[in-house]
């Protein structure tokens, strides 16, 4: 009789702790949904609240004899226009200009074989021509335009031996 007694109080022992095992579990249960979701870390904040980075727009020229020049040399630049920071960045090369170059630049407002002043000085003329300018709104609203060339100056040729109308690139 002990025995059963003892067996008994061990049974309802086990029972009782079972349910409060499952009452906690389901205390926590219920925590868990009535809790708000985490706060956002603020780098993840920040990102979010962040509009996605402006893709740099990518531009080319094909450097060629300017008008009225008979010339053999050639050229290229390739240029990126970066909205955001308002920078242009370029990389100009040539070959076989009648002598060493004196001077280069991007000329602009014109229309393709027309002449403007220059607009963005290079430090440096010899190829290539590497670098970056700041650009104001009217100015990139010009280059968007089509409405640049760069133009590379020899001693023979003063007005430019090759230039190229910068385009957009497609």
């Amino acid at each position: 009789m002990k025995n059963a007694w003892i067996v008994c109080a061990a049974a309802a022992g086990a029972l009782l702790a079972g349910c409060a095992h499952d009452k906690d579990a389901q205390d926590h249960a219920k925590m868990d949904h009535a809790m708000p979701a985490p706060a956002k870390t603020a780098a993840a904040a920040s990102m979010a609240a962040k509009p996605a980075a402006a893709k740099a727009m990518a531009y080319t020229a094909a450097l060629a004899a300017s008008p009225g020049v008979t010339t053999t040399a050639t050229g290229a630049a390739t240029l990126s226009y970066d909205a955001a920071t308002h920078t242009l960045t370029y990389n100009v090369t040539y070959t076989g200009l009648s002598g060493p170059a004196v001077a280069a630049h991007i000329h602009g407002p014109a229309e393709p074989g027309a002449n403007a002043p220059p607009v963005v000085l290079f430090a440096n003329a010899a190829s290539p021509i590497t670098g970056t300018a700041t650009l104001t709104d009217a100015q990139a609203a010009d280059l968007a335009a089509g409405k640049y060339y760069v133009n590379v100056h020899t001693a023979a040729n003063k007005g430019g031996e090759i230039r190229g109308q910068i385009k957009m690139k497609m």
